[in-house]
């Protein structure tokens, strides 16, 4: 079985948090795949760069890891960064993306369709409440 990487953020501004719709009419947080060379934390920001021209910096040492096996019949791994925004305006730049903004960050959980997405924004909720990152 094959195995795929891709990294994102969770990219956190006065307790909101930045989402990206697909054009699915999903609601996700920004990611995307591991270029050649690049470590995971570089793929997550130029992913959120690319996807939104949002430039961030990653703010917390936490990983968030998801890993599900697609349709396509591989291993995927996800991981996501805490980050916060170094730049304001978004501009919707990737042709997988039909749109992005903030929402409150409880308000979040509520746009999630996948269940491993729910849970390991879960757990970056009990860790942001409770650590103040």
């Amino acid at each position: 079985m094959k195995k795929e990487k891709s990294c994102g953020c969770i990219v956190v501004k006065d307790d909101e948090v930045l989402l990206v719709r697909n054009e699915a009419g999903h609601w996700l947080l920004p990611k995307g795949h591991v270029e050649a060379g690049e470590t995971e934390q570089e793929t997550a920001i130029r992913e959120v760069k690319e996807e939104t021209n949002i430039d961030v910096e990653i703010i917390s040492d936490n990983r968030y890891l998801i890993t599900y096996q697609s349709k396509e019949d591989y291993i995927k791994d996800v991981v996501y960064f805490i980050a916060r925004p170094k730049s304001n305006k978004i501009i919707v730049q990737d042709h997988e993306v039909v749109e992005a903004k903030y929402f409150k960050l409880d308000d979040a959980m509520g746009m999630f369709i996948y269940d491993d997405l729910k849970k390991m924004y879960k757990e970056f909720l009990n860790d942001y409440n409770n650590f103040n990152i």
